[in-house]
């Protein structure tokens, strides 16, 4: 899902990596002449919330075994899927014809659920710097993005199937061109440029509330029966009405039990739109006002 054109997302709260003295490290010697202080010294980058998710998501076995174990655990409902006529992952409000005789499609967000954009959080993590659209636009024109592990298999097998891979993406609709050519560029199957759906897609009849996704499942209901979806936000499976902890905590006791079976949920601790649920969804704070309300979210087990 792209960044804060996502249901009002940009970075993720991760543990802050700062330089820690170790207590033990031995004093030097009363003697010893203290040491010039160093005019070539590199300065050090100053602590980021995101240092460590992003690193995770880059350099870990965990994360690639994670979405490895969602994708192939798919793969594995899938011909059930096809299988049960009535099978459908849209939720009822987002389903306006019936789905009985329509060809099979998958519905998949694309930034952290079919391609890793990891180098560009990395990018702002070195420089200090916050996503922005200018910068996110360079980002996808370089299309340098990389699969997520385990997600160009699990398609190949759905394609070979006869099932149709949408590709629900709150990435512009100027940014189509750049967004399939990178699709095609790691392996995913794009039957043509009907099957992306971007941020200002027009649906007839519709109307879109900022980068909520239900017009366009909508429009993907209108033409297919939909199996599965597949995202990293809340908002990629149904609408989020009111992004607030309670009212997101509503919404997974209500479709908890889609998950595993229709919903399939890909990890991405980088951005989301779960961050400003906990600064009342306003990215106008200066960022030391937005990190101090995540830290007083902390759980802290008194």
């Amino acid at each position: 899902m792209s960044p804060r054109v996502l249901t009002l997302s940009v970075l993720a709260c991760a543990l802050a990596l700062g330089a820690c003295k170790r207590a033990d490290t031995l004093a030097p010697e009363a003697s010893a002449p203290a040491a010039a202080p160093s005019t070539s010294a590199k300065p050090t980058a100053p602590a980021d919330d995101n240092l460590n998710a992003v690193l995770w998501v880059q350099t870990s076995a965990e994360y690639q075994a994670a979405t490895t174990t969602v994708y192939r655990a798919a793969a594995d409902k899938l011909d059930v899927a096809l299988k049960e006529k009535n099978w459908d992952a849209l939720v009822t409000g987002e389903r306006g014809n019936a789905a009985t005789g329509l060809p099979p499609a998958v519905v998949m967000d694309v930034d952290e659920t079919v391609l890793d954009n990891s180098p560009y959080q990395a990018r702002l993590v070195s420089q200090g710097k916050e996503y922005d659209e200018v910068t996110w636009d360079a980002w996808v024109a370089e299309k340098k993005a990389r699969a997520v592990p385990g997600v160009v298999e699990f398609a190949k097998a759905a394609s070979a199937k006869g099932v149709t891979i949408l590709y629900l993406s709150n990435r512009a609709v100027h940014l189509k061109d750049a967004t399939i050519a990178n699709l095609k560029a790691v392996g995913m199957p794009v039957k043509d440029d009907s099957v992306f759906l971007g941020l200002g897609t027009v649906v007839e009849g519709c109307e879109q509330n900022g980068s909520e996704k239900d017009c366009r499942r909508r429009l993907a209901g209108q033409q297919y029966r939909v199996l599965m979806q597949f995202g990293d936000q809340l908002g990629d499976f149904v609408q989020v009405a009111a992004n607030t902890r309670d009212g997101r905590a509503q919404l997974l006791d209500e479709y908890g039990d889609w998950f595993g079976e229709r919903w399939f949920m890909l990890p991405n601790p980088t951005y989301g739109s779960w961050e400003p649920a906990l600064f009342n969804n306003d990215w106008a704070q200066p960022r030391e006002a937005r990190r101090e309300a995540k830290r007083a979210a902390l759980n802290l087990a008194p």
